[in-house]
């Protein structure tokens, strides 16, 4: 059995439903594959999944396309590719509690914004509230990343980004309203997100083995556009606290249902021209710094 570390970017959640669903039905051992989830509980996020990869310790990880642009433009720059989507559209947003009266993003300015501290996160958020008519004036902080979701249910802080699909479902369930407000409606066209990373390196050494992953992780995708209460009663069967609710799990399920494949009914592929335009607004707003970018085709590959 040839071993895969994935590191995920969250607790277990509805994003990851391809790779718990290939991992519970014995997929990815039929593909001779020793799959490891790893979630950033293990040390509390300390170490993002983007760095567990290029430190060797994950040979794939979960992250957004911010990730893949951040690495690959540092002063030093980072050789990491996507190699698949697991969502085809952007289902996060940038939230309020309703209960605070923040309806639009221009009131956001004064207001206190939780950061995953992304690298290109807080200039995003600002120039959210800018296209809204504000000035973006955002106040950041950056709590612990795992208690961020909470820091906005107690109110400590007035803002912050979620996925619609899991927090939003989540605060369905409380009953808790939410305001959000998605960037494409504001004029920025954020990329795929989540997308699974993995070094040049290891697409070159370790070619069949992504493939064979992937092929298997699809099958989980697959299943889950095709049935959610089904796939939602198997991943009840992981044992995980995150899957424990099936009615829960398929509410979500059944959001991220409209994402999970793109209009041929494939999973995972990404276009060129989504990558190019969050390319050419990051560009034209200066925030490819300090290395100059390759071509947009080169961030990914769908293998």
């Amino acid at each position: 059995m040839e071993k895969i570390t994935v590191a995920l970017d969250w607790t277990p959640n509805t994003n990851h439903t391809g790779l718990f669903l290939a991992q519970q039905q014995g997929w990815y051992a039929a593909a001779g594959l020793d799959v490891a989830l790893v979630s950033p509980e293990t040390d509390n996020y300390a170490t993002t999944p983007a760095r567990q990869l290029t430190s060797g310790r994950a040979d794939l990880a979960i992250a957004s396309s911010e990730t893949v642009l951040s690495y690959r433009t540092a002063a030093t720059p980072v050789p990491v590719t996507a190699v698949a989507a697991l969502l085809q559209h952007d289902t996060s947003a940038i939230a309020t509690l309703a209960s605070s009266g923040l309806a639009r993003p221009a009131q956001l300015d004064g207001q206190v914004y939780a950061s995953y501290q992304a690298r290109f996160e807080d200039h995003i958020v600002r120039a959210l509230v800018r296209a809204d008519g504000g000035r973006g004036d955002v106040v950041l902080t950056y709590p612990d990343k795992l208690a961020i979701w909470q820091d906005l249910l107690d109110g400590k802080v007035a803002a912050t980004w979620i996925f619609q699909g899991w927090e939003g479902a989540l605060a369905q369930r409380g009953g808790v309203a939410l305001h959000t407000f998605a960037l494409a409606d504001y004029g920025i066209p954020y990329g795929y997100t989540p997308v699974l990373v993995s070094t040049d390196a290891l697409i070159e050494t370790r070619r069949g083995a992504l493939q064979r992953f992937l092929a298997a992780t699809e099958a989980g995708y697959q299943l889950a556009a095709r049935d959610a209460a089904g796939a939602a009663r198997l991943l009840e069967q992981t044992g995980l606290p995150a899957f424990a609710d099936a009615a829960f799990t398929e509410t979500s399920l059944t959001l991220l249902q409209p994402h999970f494949l793109n209009e041929a009914g494939q999973w995972g592929k990404m276009e060129e021209g989504k990558w190019a335009a969050f390319v050419n607004w990051l560009a034209a707003n200066d925030l490819l710094q300090p290395t100059p970018l390759t071509a947009p085709h080169a961030l990914f590959a769908n293998l």
